[in-house]
């Protein structure tokens, strides 16, 4: 049919109102699974410092009856430290911007503000799980906290990985680990379960108890191939009811000779790594909490800054593990 001649349709009108709808989407990932279970510390100094003690190996302890005692010297603690870093956003808003009604938020400058918090705490999580050295800094260069990939010593490697090096901590900074070989396709460098199991008893033999899997997306899904990954399907029967078949195609609990480990996905991570971790010596030390400070205002707009300073704290870099040079090797 057609439409009947002189009629007036939506096309012909002038001032239809706006259909837009009062809420903004944002689809960007916020969780920070380290950052989140991370403990809450607190700095005092730019160069956060902690020590850690070891007990002397279990051994036989057989003395004679009325033997004098004799002593020997005690080994000193260690001093560990990392840096604090500063991470910051800025925010510069006209103060009309402000003022015009907006669909989705009253004032400009809270929503910014509510956004920037969520990216600094990304980029918090991103630096804590990354390979990032740490530095002092100086007059001219901002200063670094370093990352677990470099704080964690422990690494368990695939077979024909090679050259990787994990320095540690050296003259009062953690070094950068140097990447090992990785293969280009599947069949090479791939996650094993062996590899998994060598981890977890790495950090384990060091007085660890790592309860927390973490990786990125590549390497869990490699955990759903293990063999011992359980897979259902079809109709099942449970107190003589039929229920509809569930398909379990991922691992979120790994069950080892030592005990149960959650497995964290974590998108900042590198592919290529996985950490064995021990949530008790992971902590978050702040200098200063984030928090917005206005700037001076020079013209027709409201300057302000979401500022903080933080660093990772790892109690016991030896209670934990890493597997290292995996494939993929992004």
């Amino acid at each position: 049919m057609a439409q009947v001649s002189g009629t007036t349709d939506s096309y012909d009108l002038i001032g239809i109102a706006e259909d837009v709808e009062d809420i903004i989407y944002d689809i960007s990932p916020t969780e920070t699974p380290l950052v989140t279970m991370a403990k809450r510390g607190k700095a005092d100094s730019t160069n956060h410092q902690w020590q850690t003690d070891a007990l002397d190996a279990a051994a036989t302890n057989a003395q004679i009856e009325g033997d004098d005692a004799t002593y020997a010297t005690a080994a000193p603690t260690t001093m560990l430290s990392n840096r604090t870093q500063i991470l910051r956003k800025t925010i510069l808003v006209s103060r009309t911007a402000d003022r015009v009604r907006k669909y989705g938020r009253d004032r400009e400058t809270a929503r910014l503000i509510v956004k920037r918090g969520k990216e600094i705490k990304r980029d918090l999580e991103y630096a804590a799980v990354r390979n990032q050295r740490s530095s002092v800094g100086g007059s001219g260069t901002a200063r670094y906290m370093a990352g677990l990939e470099s704080m964690i010593t422990n690494r368990v490697m695939p077979a024909n990985s090679g050259a990787g090096t994990t320095p540690g901590y050296s003259s009062g900074d953690w070094v950068a680990p140097t990447d090992g070989t990785v293969g280009t396709t599947a069949d090479t460098s791939t996650l094993t379960e062996t590899l998994l199991k060598d981890a977890i008893q790495a950090a384990w033999d060091d007085g660890g108890d790592p309860g927390v899997i973490m990786c990125n997306y590549a390497q869990k899904k490699q955990m759903s191939t293990f063999q011992g990954s359980a897979k259902f399907a079809g109709n099942y029967v449970e107190g003589n009811r039929t229920s509809q078949g569930i398909v379990v195609g991922g691992v979120d609990l790994y069950i080892s000779d030592v005990g149960e480990h959650r497995v964290k996905l974590n998108r900042y991570m590198r592919n290529r790594t996985i950490f064995l971790l021990d949530p008790d010596t992971i902590e978050i030390a702040w200098l200063d909490r984030i928090k917005p400070v206005p700037l001076a205002k020079t013209g027709d707009a409201e300057k302000s800054m979401l500022i903080g300073e933080a660093t990772l704290v790892v109690t016991s870099p030896e209670g934990n593990a890493k597997i290292a040079d995996l494939f993929p090797n992004t």
